[in-house]
């Protein structure tokens, strides 16, 4: 039985002569609350606001939280009166979070005894199970597709990658979160971005347009030589075509050497791989000359800039080179440069107009209507009606008029559907005002592909949503496996793990180049892809939410994993590594990862404060408030000079009204002190060695980063409950509201049934009720869209 009722039966009597005459489930609790009379209810007396709450808000808690200091911006004399439980949900809420995990009060300050914080907490929880707002679906409103999104649907749609994160501007974010209905506005320039956008979408999808005549194009100063048997350069090809790749080859083969492997790849896929076996002809061995050699491919590429590579692939052979090899090139032989013909006219079918050109065009009206309707269906999400195509012929034919091709008429057409709200937007339709229902099957495919994909639902999520099928349970069980198994789900490690762990801000990030001269944009991307194939690795494989604190393995190349000193790497491909002994205490889950160790520093220096807000955030759900507008600056200049950082914080915490919030994040902070402000491993600060220690609120003690991991694993269900929060937001596309409580509640509960895997939490989500329903308020009378 809860406190709520078990007080509620223990003062029947009082609470139903209350409640009649008040008209007020406040006033019943209230009254429940209070002693019952001793002649009518034997036993011990219940507890009550007065008797264990308020004493211990007025004689320990107001000494820091008045209206003077309001230590961690909290004024506990609004809390004061019984009705606060009722009025202040949020706050008691955060109020009691602190309460259970022993963070209040705070160490050295007198508390109540273990049996009176008991009775506190039990009262208190009782009172907020009681008031808790009933659940409810919310409401999202229509979405904007923000960049990621329009990339991904316009890959998957027509075809093309297209840079949306670099033409248009950046998202607004919302919750931690650039996917936030309400703050995905559109603005005059951005429409006017859509439009052209849309044009050159089209172009590349049709290809109605006629190519330039080609060229070759051999630029030295482009090409990266990786050691001596292998070269890259970047190429923009602006047109999606036939290319020409030419490899040019320095040296030669003599004597009884065998043949060299030669591989050429464009973005790491392997176009041709050849033995090469170039011998000295007798012209030019007579007159001294280096031998040359040209190897050549012809490959279509689209309108983007692509990495070429060529390289040898015997092993004999690549150890054999070296200083000798290099200072005699008559020795051996190199790739040396990259020539690039075209465009040339695709010699196959072009491979991106087959999304859409599912008959020729040229043909006749029967052809262009089918190609028109099958496009709007799949980019407007749903079944179109024949108003709709009629308008998209429509402006087929006005082209058609004007003199363009079939293939360029049909550009004008889809360019125009890519600009229609059904496109951009993600519209659901709203139930009657106070009514919750199901949203429909359509409107749950894209909830889903959004939230999985960050992209549009394909031609079987949209089959089955059709046929009435996807809110069955096992259906959309099969869709989340299916889904998580297939390459576009690498979105959510990118979008929902990249904002979540902060690491899409690794570009912004420029530490400082006379204090880290080993930073560069390489060792950044190697540190975010390490922690997005680590979150790839949880989702795909179900793995423990464990694991983000403390999993010992990762995956690393051989220039990240000479960074972190281990060793037994070998190669520029990343690989998932098993971290053992010293290396699994210093590198074991994502906290200790370089990317989030950047991300949570400053440009020249550590922080313990970003460090220890960042893991409350990320991991705790407990973000501190923001500081107050007169902290004073440190004394950069004496940071492990004068006096180490540790030393300065202890003073800073010494004013008791930074020593509230400062004492659960610094601690934090501290644990991760080994680290530097790029992630390396270090032992000292400057002059001063490194105090990794620390103790938490609750009392709980560590010395260095794998300890501290351990007393967070112990916390396990409130790391649960942050990232079911976090995860709820981000597929919902809104904030987490005070009616959402019950359903977030449910997802800890079913994720812990689930063995705490990862997976467990996404069907949570995906099942919960905010997720598939939704609901209008009842004063919300405008219409449905």
């Amino acid at each position: 039985m809860g406190e709520s009722d078990w007080l509620a039966r223990s003062s029947a009597r009082k609470w139903t002569a209350a409640s009649a005459v008040l008209g007020s489930s406040f006033a019943g609790w209230l009254l429940s609350a209070q002693p019952p009379s001793a002649d009518n209810i034997p036993g011990p007396t219940p507890p009550s606001f007065e008797r264990n709450v308020q004493p211990v808000l007025s004689q320990v808690c107001s000494n820091c939280h008045n209206a003077q200091l309001r230590s961690g911006n909290l004024d506990i004399t609004n809390y004061l009166k019984p009705s606060s439980i009722s009025s202040n949900l949020d706050g008691w809420t955060k109020i009691l979070a602190r309460l259970k995990t022993g963070q209040m009060p705070p160490p050295g300050v007198p508390g109540p005894s273990p049996d009176a914080m008991a009775s506190l907490i039990r009262f208190v929880q009782g009172g907020l199970d009681h008031f808790a707002p009933a659940s409810e679906a919310g409401r999202v409103i229509a979405h904007r597709l923000n960049r990621s999104e329009y990339a991904n649907t316009v890959r998957d749609l027509l075809g093309v990658d297209f840079p949306a994160t670099e033409e248009f501007p950046p998202d607004d974010t919302g919750y931690g979160f650039d996917n936030i209905g309400d703050v995905l506005t559109v603005s005059p320039t951005l429409m006017q971005e859509y439009l052209a956008a849309a044009e050159r979408i089209a172009a590349r999808a049709v290809g109605g347009d006629p190519l330039p005549p080609p060229g070759f194009v051999n630029r030295q100063d482009l090409v990266r030589h990786i050691g001596p048997s292998v070269i890259e350069m970047k190429y923009a090809a602006e047109y999606d075509a036939d290319y020409l790749i030419k490899v040019n080859l320095n040296g030669y083969r003599s004597g009884a050497a065998k043949p060299v492997t030669l591989r050429i790849s464009v973005d790491g896929k392997p176009v041709k791989t050849v033995d090469v076996d170039v011998r000295m002809s007798e012209v030019n061995r007579q007159g001294g000359n280096t031998q040359r050699h040209v190897e050549e491919e012809r490959i279509f590429l689209t309108a983007n800039e692509h990495t070429l590579r060529a390289e040898f692939l015997n092993d004999d052979f690549v150890k054999d080179l070296g200083e000798r090899a290099l200072t005699n090139p008559h020795s051996n032989i190199f790739p040396e440069s990259f020539e690039v013909g075209g465009p040339y006219s695709p010699s196959s079918a072009h491979p991106l107009q087959k999304k859409v050109l599912i008959c020729d065009p040229a043909s006749g009206a029967e052809c262009v209507e089918r190609i028109l309707a099958t496009f709007a269906h799949r980019a407007y999400r749903r079944p179109v009606t024949h108003a709709e195509v009629t308008d998209l012929l429509a402006i087929y034919n006005k082209a058609s008029e004007s003199g363009c091709t079939p293939k360029q008429s049909l550009q004008f057409a889809i360019a125009d559907a890519l600009v229609k709200p059904q496109f951009l937007f993600r519209i659901e339709r709203d139930p009657a005002p106070g009514v919750t229902a199901p949203i429909s099957d359509l409107e749950l495919a894209s909830r889903l592909s959004y939230f999985l994909w960050s992209s549009t639902p394909d031609d079987e999520l949209l089959r089955l949503a059709e046929a009435g099928q996807l809110h069955q349970p096992a259906a959309i069980d099969a869709q989340v496996q299916r889904m998580l198994a297939d390459p576009r789900a690498s979105a959510l490690a990118e979008n929902f793990g990249g904002q979540w762990l902060q690491t899409r801000s690794l570009d912004a990030i420029q530490p400082d180049p006379k204090k880290f001269p080993e930073w560069t944009a390489t060792l950044r991307d190697e540190m975010r892809t390490e922690t997005r194939l680590f979150f790839e690795a949880v989702m795909r494989g179900n793995g423990p939410i464990a694991d983000f604190i403390d999993g010992h393995y990762t995956f690393l190349n051989e220039n990240l994993a000479n960074y972190y000193g281990i060793r037994g790497v070998v190669g520029t491909e990343f690989r998932r590594v098993e971290l053992v002994g010293f290396d699994a205490n210093r590198r074991s889950g994502v906290f200790t990862q370089a990317s989030v160790l950047t991300v949570s520093s400053y440009p020249t220096r550590t922080s313990v404060v970003l460090r220890g807000k960042y893991l409350l955030e990320t991991v705790l759900n407990d973000p501190p408030p923001p500081p107050p507008p007169d902290v004073p600056a440190f004394d950069e200049k004496a940071i492990g000079v004068a006096r180490s950082l540790r030393q300065q914080m202890e003073v800073h915490r010494a004013d008791p009204a930074c020593a509230s919030c400062h004492a659960k994040m610094d601690v934090l902070g501290f644990g991760l002190e080994n680290y530097d402000a790029i992630g390396r491993w270090r032992i000292t600060d400057g002059r001063f060695p490194i105090d990794a220690t620390g103790a938490f609120p609750n009392g709980k003690t560590f010395s260095g980063p794998a300890q501290m991991k351990a007393i967070l694993r112990d916390n396990l269900p409130e790391f649960i409950r942050c990232l079911a929060e976090k995860m709820l937001t981000y597929a919902l596309g809104r904030g987490v509201e005070n009616y959402d409580r019950a359903a977030v509640d449910q997802l800890v509960s079913e994720t812990t049934a689930g063995d705490n895997r990862f997976q467990s939490l996404i069907l949570g989500v995906v099942h919960s009720l905010p997720f598939q329903q939704r609901n209008t308020p009842p004063s919300d009378s405008a219409p449905a869209q």
